[in-house]
């Protein structure tokens, strides 16, 4: 545990001073008196990042990722198969709090999430940095593929199909082109693969954003899985690297990544591939948002 902890002491002090940006997905009407844009949407590949809609926007999001590109010509090095992807709806009632839903190909997973921004960074000193609470409630909705060889159904009740997560995010945007942010996540599963492992996760997750262009910018991530949940090595920390547009009312990210989950509960702790032997997949974000 000291160890977590010695990852915030140092990652906190490099978030300090910021200018303004303007940018989708953050129209608020205290715009000169809080950074805006600390990230162009509400995602960075997978993780979730510090940004809300603004007030009663509805957002629509595609999440799509394809197989291995290990897999060669035969698969078109991914592009044939293996492909999961994400339906999502987030409504912010107001500037600071968003509703969400989603559901996700990969084990048929159901969830609503709840976003929250409680404390936002100044633009002229104040607060030095941006605060944001997400949490989030998963459900599989897949029968168990084991059952007719085990004889029995492994999801025995129904809360034995469930999983959450919560995270505070903290970011910083030191000038217009560059950010940094840090959400230690906490996840909790009713019911585990192995007898062996352990119901709570607990996963550092590291992102960056520079921008390039007034519309294009470059970003990074990386989870670094803390807490020994399980003795299977199958498992690894989850990397991305990815490109962002924002183009009028849309944000497209085409990024790649060695996980296939989505969903918090899936990739920041069940990545079974790695970059090291060609476990990259080629993916994409594209959100869409609608003033009401």
């Amino acid at each position: 545990m000291k160890r977590f902890y010695f990852l915030i002491t140092l990652f906190l002090p490099l978030l300090a001073a910021a200018q303004d940006d303007m940018a989708l997905l953050n129209k608020t009407d205290t715009a000169k008196e809080y950074v805006s844009a600390t990230f162009k949407g509400t995602q960075i590949i997978n993780f979730q990042s510090v940004e809300i809609p603004g007030k009663h926007v509805l957002e629509f999001m595609i999440q799509h990722r394809f197989g291995d590109i290990n897999g060669g010509v035969n698969s078109f090095f991914g592009l044939d198969n293996g492909a999961s992807i994400r339906f999502g709806l987030g409504y912010s009632i107001n500037d600071r709090l968003e509703v969400g839903i989603g559901r996700t190909s990969f084990e048929k997973l159901v969830d609503g999430s709840l976003k929250y921004k409680l404390l936002r960074q100044g633009l002229h000193g104040g607060m030095p940095v941006s605060v944001t609470l997400f949490g989030a409630a998963y459900c599989t909705t897949q029968s168990d593929p084991n059952a007719a060889a085990n004889g029995y159904n492994m999801y025995h009740y129904f809360g034995d199909r469930m999983a959450y997560s919560f995270q505070p995010i903290i970011a910083r945007k030191f000038s217009d082109n560059f950010s940094l942010q840090l959400s230690p996540t906490y996840i909790h599963y009713n019911l585990v693969q192995n007898i062996t492992d352990k119901n709570n996760a607990l996963v550092m997750g590291f992102a960056g954003r520079y921008k390039f262009s007034k519309r294009m910018a470059v970003t990074a991530e990386y989870g670094l899985r803390y807490m020994s949940y399980t003795a299977s090595k199958d498992y690894h920390n989850s990397l991305g690297i990815g490109w962002e547009i924002e183009t009028g009312g849309h944000v497209f990210q085409m990024f790649l990544t060695n996980s296939n989950g989505i969903a918090d509960s899936q990739y920041l702790t069940h990545t079974t591939s790695t970059w090291r032997n060609g476990g990259i997949r080629l993916g994409f974000n594209i959100s869409r948002a609608f003033n009401f």
